[in-house]
This record gives structure tokens, sequence and C-alpha cells, in this order.
């Protein structure tokens, strides 16, 4: 598919148009790199349940990128990915629990996060997970 083709389905509320057109935009693929347009891209499909949307807007959110840094937004959409099974959010969650980074600081939603995500073999979680665990 081509631009126009993706921004049509993404402008008639497809999800996965709507996830390609941000991924285009935050990675400047066929289009100039545009972390805003990026963003709101990610949005529209997240709001619709789509995993990876969700879990690059809680990237987005987590780096400042396109948007002023907000970890109370990141941990959203980290924690909605997370939710349906996305491992990297799981990690990312665990981090941040583990860090207290924008969070209260709570060992055990870190190591259940970690958990989750080296139960599905990631292999940053796992080893926070025994580094926690020791």
């Amino acid at each position: 598919m081509n631009y126009e083709d993706i921004l049509d389905s993404a402008e008639q509320g497809h999800a996965e148009a709507q996830f390609k057109l941000g991924l285009m935009y935050n990675n400047g693929e066929g289009v100039p790199r545009n972390d805003v347009e990026a963003l709101e891209w990610f949005l529209e499909s997240a709001e619709q349940g789509h995993t990876e949307a969700q879990f690059n807007l809680g990237r987005m959110y987590y780096n400042g990128e396109g948007v002023p840094r907000d970890d109370t937004e990141a941990v959203k959409w980290f924690r909605a990915a997370a939710e349906q099974g996305h491992m990297e959010a799981q990690c990312n969650l665990g981090e941040i629990y583990s860090s207290g980074a924008g969070v209260q600081l709570d060992f055990d939603e870190a190591i259940k996060w970690y958990r989750k995500a080296a139960e599905q073999g990631h292999a940053e979680a796992q080893l926070n997970l025994e580094s926690m665990l020791l």
C-alpha cells in the first residue's frame, strides 16, 4: 500500500492503517519524520485497542517524543498494551515500578510485570526479575 491508500484507510478509522501511518511518521518512512503527527495517529489507533500503537504511544510519552514527557500517560498506555500481553510494555512497567519513575515505587508491581514478560521469554525481564528476587 502506498501513503495515499494508508492515509485514506486511516481517515476511515481503520486502526491498523492508523498505526502504520504513525510508524511512517515516527520513522520518516515515505514521509518526513514528524513525531507530532505520529503521536496523533498512534493515539487514534491506540484508543481502538491496537496493542502496538498503545506501546508506541507509551514510549513517546515516556521519552517526550512529539509531546512533553508525561510519565502518567506513559504508564497508562504501557499498561494498556501490557494487559494485552505486550512483553516489551510489561518489561517497561517493571522498570518503571522498580525505579519509581513517575509512579509510587512498588516492587510487588515491578515483579508482577517482569514475571509476565519473563514468562514470554523477554531476556531483560528475566534478568531483572532474577535480580529482584535474590
